[in-house]
């Protein structure tokens, strides 16, 4: 396991508020959170980037994130909530494990704000890319 805050959580090192466990997934309350019901989704197995994790542990939050959304939503009364997953440094990821962010939406001013600079996608280059991306499966 990663020596990571995650990797010493799932080993048991450092506590915290658990609301979900299976056999490949923990689910945990943010000690920092952005609003109330902030709660952390870990796969079990160590891996810094979603790409990184196998497919067993990828189905596996697949599995878990919509129950645990449904949960924090009823829990919360939220209305609306952001699920969060940064890959790399660059991408704002601070804790190298695989992680997601299920962070209730309770007011025009909680929770988390984005900023989306959307630019044009280019016909001959998204052609290009498609063939490529299709060609790395």
């Amino acid at each position: 396991m990663a020596d990571t805050i995650f990797g010493k959580i799932l080993r048991g090192e450092v506590p915290c508020h658990r609301v979900y466990e299976d056999a490949h997934v923990l689910a945990f309350l943010d000690i920092m959170p952005l609003s109330r019901g902030h709660t952390l989704v870990v796969p079990k197995e160590p891996a810094e980037t979603l790409h990184q994790l196998s497919d067993e542990s990828a189905a596996a939050l697949g599995r878990a994130l919509p129950r645990i959304c449904r949960a924090v939503v009823k829990a919360t009364d939220c209305t609306a909530y952001n699920l969060l997953q940064n890959n790399g440094a660059a991408a704002h990821q601070a804790v190298f494990h695989v992680h997601f962010h299920i962070i209730p939406k309770q007011g025009a001013d909680s929770g988390l704000g984005i900023r989306w600079p959307a630019g044009k996608l280019d016909a001959a280059d998204a052609a290009a890319l498609v063939k490529q991306i299709a060609a790395a499966m």
